[in-house]
């Protein structure tokens, strides 16, 4: 999701760390488009609805801030193209929503270093408080995707 922080956050302006957050969340919304259309498990279709709902409303927040910084965005295909190399590889059935889950956990996991790093190194405060509003969102998405993949 936005997990290539651990390395790129230190040195990400704000324009940057926009564009790799929407990719990766919009990466976790196809991935959860996905695991919805394709899982016969009725928590794990519960849970994509959350992931889609709390990462297109962080995404519409993303390009709300970049609008209201008047930073450079990358074009709409760029960010998609780079979703599409994020998501999981696809399987079926089972391995699929563990294929699915796993990554999750993975994802969500390199997604909250990342807001944390953001949080505590940025010094535009629109940008901090996207980290510390959506930080809670994705604790609550690890938490479910980590009793998901547990129920597996």
């Amino acid at each position: 999701m936005l997990g290539l922080f651990a390395n790129s956050a230190f040195a990400q302006s704000p324009a940057e760390f926009i564009n790799d957050a929407s990719a990766k969340g919009m990466a976790d919304i196809e991935a959860s488009r996905l695991a919805h259309q394709k899982s016969e498990s009725k928590e794990v279709k519960d849970y994509t609805i959350v992931v889609i709902n709390d990462r297109t409303t962080a995404n519409q927040h993303l390009a709300k801030i970049a609008k209201q910084l008047d930073l450079p965005v990358a074009p709409r295909e760029e960010v998609v193209d780079k979703a599409k190399a994020l998501m999981p590889e696809v399987k079926d059935g089972a391995s699929f929503d563990q294929a699915y889950t796993a990554s999750q956990v993975k994802t969500t996991q390199e997604a909250i270093e990342q807001l944390q790093q953001v949080a505590q190194t940025t010094d535009v405060p629109q940008i901090k408080a996207f980290a510390e509003e959506t930080l809670p969102k994705l604790q609550n998405h690890l938490e479910m995707a980590r009793a998901l993949q547990a129920s597996r």
